[in-house]
């Protein structure tokens, strides 16, 4: 504020902003500036684009593990045919929506598994948004008398079928319990695994009464004593040798020591 002379009213100032020219600032000063300036960038830069880095792979990782984007949509299942596709499903009990990549495969292998018809089953992601079951049924091998019913069973003496009719390629197997004694039904079955051609024509059925008490029933009555299921070949191959001999009783049991009576 300044006083005029003469006591008057005082005369107030007014200040104007004036922007400086470029050439105000010394270029020394403007380059320091500047350098100041990138500094402070590429300090800041690494970590910006750390953050942004982040930010995306959690996204990704929501979008994978967390969200339905890239759930089950379809499940598709291969090979089935003694089971249905929906009872493969229903088996697998997979959640319409349910993250892929969170699946445990093994275990939905397993669950397909308990299925009476299936050996194994693979399971395998179909991205985006598909599941596939490829599924092994159990192969028929021999069929096993129960009450009126026959049950169908696979190498491994595993019963994975009921019929009513005996079906009439599958050889016959005798055994007391065959549910509960998988282990004589599937040396039943290793037994005629191990057969010749024309033994396999003349069988009629095998018994078993215990571990070690394996015997076929062939046509015109005649009867081989197996014993147990080991040593399947060279009794298969005496025993072929013989069929040619006089005798109702064969004992290749010990396939050393044959005897026939």
């Amino acid at each position: 504020m300044t006083v005029r002379p003469g006591g008057g009213a005082p005369e107030r100032r007014r200040w104007t902003l004036v922007r400086a020219g470029s050439d105000a600032m010394p270029s020394s000063v403007r380059r320091f500036m500047q350098r100041a300036r990138r500094r402070r960038l590429r300090a800041v830069l690494p970590w910006a684009v750390g953050f942004a880095s982040l930010a995306v792979l959690g996204l990704l990782a929501w979008l994978v593990l967390g969200s339905s984007l890239l759930g089950v949509r379809t499940v598709a299942v291969d090979g089935a045919a003694l089971v249905t596709p929906d009872q493969v499903r229903t088996a697998a009990a997979v959640r319409s929506g349910a993250p892929l990549a969170r699946l445990d495969l093994a275990a939905i292998g397993a669950r397909v598994g308990t299925l009476p018809a299936v050996e194994r089953a693979t399971v395998t992601r179909d991205w985006p948004g598909g599941l596939r079951i490829v599924v092994v049924e159990r192969t028929p091998e021999a069929v096993v008398p129960e009450g009126k019913r026959f049950l169908v069973v696979d190498r491994f003496g595993v019963a994975f079928q009921e019929l009513k009719r005996r079906p009439a390629h599958l050889p016959l197997v005798k055994i007391a319990d065959p549910r509960g004694n998988v282990d004589g039904t599937r040396g039943a079955v290793e037994v005629i695994a191990a057969l010749s051609t024309p033994l396999r024509r003349q069988l009629v059925e095998v018994s078993v009464t215990g571990p070690a008490q394996i015997s076929l029933k062939l046509s015109g009555g005649r009867t081989v004593v197996w014993g147990d299921a080991s040593r399947n070949a060279d009794k298969a191959t005496v025993t072929t040798a013989l069929l040619q001999r006089d005798g109702k009783t064969i004992d290749v049991s010990d396939p050393e020591v044959v005897t026939i009576r």
